[in-house]
């Protein structure tokens, strides 16, 4: 250490971006057709600025329609090249493309499963130079697929998911319950992307002023006027100064009220903050097409809009003990003191056989230890009895669900009656028993059930004739209540649909969810998917034995539950390793 001189400040080094670049190589003269082929499967991978060595496999013709922003076919390997039938001196010879394909993303980057086989033709033709001068002329391909084809690893190697939000009803209404924020994942390019030439967070912005994903625009309203984009010639975006953002917009939005600015602003932050977890995003500014301001929300106002609502931060977390009560434990507290919750469903003493805890946390509904009859009752000390909403007729055992609440404060559990399995809400969780269809189910019945903390998305465990059980996200449509069936779920699409059965799950986020199960001939794992299915390597969880059930917060900080055969329930903090929180006990749930 120094003990003299003055001080001075010295800067630190730049910061160097370790991700590795991928730049393709052109065509040589005189390359063979299996050579232009694979040469085009390489360069599609590349970070090229418009693709332009891509396109130079291609005729001229295919290279001006060729659109790589069209969609991705993602395969569970690379693309295999099969060689062409026939003489090998073909005057167009023809080379299929096959694989596995496991998902796709739309022009949209929404990320959609899809396991079937994927089969291409790419036809080659000779084509002279411009120059003319080349006897026969070079080999290129006539007939490119459509958009990009990329393996699985070189996928996630480019792409990265984020979170655009748009709000869960028409934002325009003055109830400020229906003013919340829902996550819609989609997929951007880690690095700028070629073909827009879009650093990722302008097409973060740009994917947000786009729309909501078709699968989840029936239940979603965005604040953006139509036609709103960025300022034309944008195409980076930087935080700045006090973690904020200035994000110029085009004509379109210059015209709308500072309410509507502020909620657009909301989406922004939202939106950039997921994209941006590494550094908090403070404070939006969106500017108009003259960069003059529009409005500015801070991150002191952004609660207002919070996914979930405001209740959507949990103070406990909740598991039946071995005596079947149910209590509490403080959510952030590193204590295994469990408390019985006041009220009747708690400090009574009442046996219980799963639970649902309000998202304010001030009801409890408890299914009776019989498992046919679901009760509800206030969480406040001397509350009195609680009241039976509703009785299953059916003669099997323990048929119904653990109850589950949404942010309406609306109850909902499944009825797995053989003979007439239905699915129930509750309006305000006091109201009589409404039946709400879904579509989609195909023969089997909902054994399980999740409402997101946004309302309008609900994770199933739907089990077939076998007991063979899946997972399914549906949305929830609210269509008037003039209307038949005023509320259905509809959309059903596979939650996990790389395990081939999942036996426990939760959400974990405001587009993911905790999956217990395993894949064919696998072992029991444990791991986070998102809602439309994509997963990663980072998504498996330490392993623990026998998890019967699962519970997770949409608050990172707050610790994983489960509850396991041999160990009771457990707690997985943030970087850590499971710890036992109680040797006996049940079914641990947070608040929904």
């Amino acid at each position: 250490m120094p003990d003299h001189g003055d001080v001075r400040e010295v800067k630190g080094p730049q910061v160097v971006d370790s991700q590795v670049r991928v730049y393709s190589v052109p065509p040589r003269s005189g390359a063979r057709p299996d050579e232009i082929v694979e040469g085009f499967l390489e360069a599609m991978k590349s970070d090229d600025p418009g693709f332009d060595t891509a396109r130079k496999y291609l005729t001229r013709n295919a290279s001006s329609k060729w659109n790589p922003s069209e969609g991705t076919a993602v395969l569970e390997e690379g693309p295999i090249r099969e060689e062409p039938s026939g003489s090998a001196n073909a005057a167009a010879p023809v080379y299929g493309l096959a694989g596995r394909q496991v998902a796709a993303l739309d022009r949209q980057s929404a990320y959609q499963s899809a396991k079937k086989p994927y089969s291409q033709q790419l036809r080659l033709v000779r084509e002279k130079g411009s120059d003319k001068k080349s006897d026969g002329g070079e080999w290129r391909i006539d007939t490119p697929p459509k958009g990009l084809v990329l393996g699985e690893s070189d996928f996630q190697r480019i792409f990265r998911p984020v979170n655009k939000y748009y709000f869960a009803s028409d934002p325009a209404t003055d109830d400020p319950k229906e003013r919340w924020l829902v996550a819609d994942p989609v997929y951007v390019r880690k690095r700028t992307d070629p073909q827009s030439r879009l650093d990722p967070v302008a097409q973060a912005v740009k994917a947000l002023l786009d729309g909501p994903s078709l699968w989840l625009k029936p239940v979603v309203g965005s604040r953006f006027p139509t036609g709103a984009g960025l300022k034309g010639g944008v195409k980076a975006l930087t935080i700045g100064d006090h973690n904020s953002i200035k994000v110029p917009l085009n004509e379109k939005a210059a015209n709308v009220n500072q309410r509507g600015c502020l909620e657009m602003a909301a989406q922004l932050l939202f939106t950039l903050r997921d994209l941006t977890s590494t550094s908090r995003l403070d404070q939006v500014e969106i500017q108009d097409d003259e960069e003059s301001q529009l409005c500015v929300l801070g991150g002191d106002q952004a609660g207002a809009y919070a996914p979930g609502g405001s209740s959507s931060i949990p103070a406990y977390y909740y598991f039946l003990d071995d005596k079947r009560r149910l209590v509490r434990i403080l959510g952030e507290a590193d204590t295994n003191d469990a408390k019985p919750v006041p009220g009747a469903l708690g400090e009574s003493g009442l046996q219980l056989k799963s639970v649902g805890v309000s998202r304010d946390e001030n009801y409890v509904a408890g299914v009776a230890a019989d498992g046919h009859r679901l009760q509800v009752a206030p969480m406040a000390a001397g509350s009195g009895t609680a009241d039976t909403l509703y009785t299953s007729r059916s003669t099997t055992k323990e048929p119904l669900s653990a109850p589950s609440w949404d942010s309406r404060n609306d109850l909902w559990i499944a009825d797995r009656d053989p003979k007439a399995p239905r699915l129930l809400r509750m309006v305000d969780g006091t109201g009589s028993p409404e039946e709400i269809p879904v579509e989609g189910l195909g023969g089997g019945i909902v054994d399980s059930l999740r409402v997101s903390a946004d309302g309008v998305r609900i994770a199933l465990l739907v089990s077939d004739a076998k007991g063979h059980k899946t997972l399914r996200v549906g949305r929830i449509e609210r269509r008037g209540a003039s209307e038949e069936n005023a509320v259905a779920v509809v959309g059903l699409r596979p939650g996990a649909p790389q395990m081939e059965e999942v036996t426990a799950m939760s959400w974990a986020g405001h587009s993911r969810l905790v999956v217990v199960g395993r894949e064919k001939d696998g072992v029991q794992q444990m791991r986070y998917v998102q809602t439309d299915g994509s997963t990663s390597a980072a998504g498996l969880l330490p392993g623990a034995n026998q998890v019967t059930a699962v519970a997770a917060s949409d608050v990172d900080r707050f610790p994983l539950l489960a509850q396991s055969q041999g160990d009771g329930i457990l707690r997985l903090q943030p970087g850590a390793n499971w710890k036992t929180v109680a040797r006996e006990g049940w079914l641990p749930v947070y608040p929904g």
